[in-house]
């Protein structure tokens, strides 16, 4: 128990920035884990006259269709934090035993990995999303490979670099005198070493995958109606910011958030206290 509390505290942030990370995020979070469960209608159900502003029945209104925009808001934030999810975990996965392979083996596989990083990084993010997206056609499949694929170079370059770092370390070095394997030595003598800044770049890497998901389901190449989704929300109802605010703000509000906490929680993850 008392080493679980110290493992805890360890990667409890410190400083002001931190902790004020760690609540919007766990705010952010439980709306988009217990949203569904409050929702007062269906996400799709129509029970107005659209771009109605907030009244004592709808809080936040209602959309471009008639429908409640608390509940959508309520319902929409669990697509972004999954597929964005989905797309980072993947991109990680691959990116992780890239970069690690790559930093310490220094062979001819390190070549490769960095010269097909440059030809990736050579694109455009958005372009590159929909062109994935024009192939796959539309949908959310597409754009999740394509986010992944995005976020590889940056990783394995990040993961190489850590990697090369520790490599040169006297613990390594003994590692290997002592006959450990290459597994051996990344699994139990670098990987826990380069743990902690990784942790910050995850964050990272979430944060760009939810504003580059958000962006194209904003385009319409997607998610597609009647789904409820954050960014799609705020692109279905750009006709109505006049008559209803919320209908936009609300979301873009909750997207926002959600990126500030992710990134405020990553740097005082590595920068330690302040």
């Amino acid at each position: 128990m008392n080493m679980i509390r110290t493992r805890v505290r360890q990667w409890m942030p410190a400083s002001i920035s931190g902790k004020a990370g760690l609540i919007i995020l766990v705010v952010v979070v439980a709306v988009v884990l217990l949203g569904p469960l409050a929702a007062p209608y269906q996400s799709d159900l129509t029970v107005g006259i659209p771009y109605a502003p907030p009244s004592q029945a709808h809080w936040l209104g209602l959309d471009f269709l008639g429908r409640d925009v608390l509940s959508r808001v309520l319902h929409g934030g669990l697509t972004v934090v999954l597929y964005a999810g989905i797309a980072t975990v993947a991109a990680y996965a691959v990116g992780l035993l890239a970069g690690l392979f790559a930093g310490y083996t220094r062979s001819w596989l390190e070549s490769v990995l960095m010269r097909s990083t440059d030809v990736l990084l050579a694109f455009p993010a958005l372009v590159f999303l929909v062109l994935l997206a024009a192939a796959f056609g539309p949908g959310i499949t597409g754009i999740v490979v394509a986010t992944a694929i995005i976020q590889l170079p940056p990783i394995i370059r990040i993961v190489r670099s850590a990697t090369l770092e520790q490599s040169v370390r006297g613990y390594v070095e003994a590692a290997v005198a002592r006959g450990e394997g290459t597994l051996s030595v990344l699994r139990r003598e670098i990987l826990p070493n380069i743990a902690r800044p990784l942790s910050a770049d995850v964050g990272l890497r979430f944060s760009w995958s939810v504003l580059l998901i958000a962006s194209v389901n904003f385009l319409g190449l997607g998610l597609q109606p009647p789904a409820s989704d954050w960014g799609l929300m705020v692109s279905e109802n750009r006709g109505g910011i006049a008559t209803n605010p919320a209908v936009m703000l609300v979301p873009a509000a909750l997207l926002g958030a959600l990126t500030l906490g992710i990134n405020l929680l990553g740097d005082a993850l590595v920068g330690g206290k302040e």
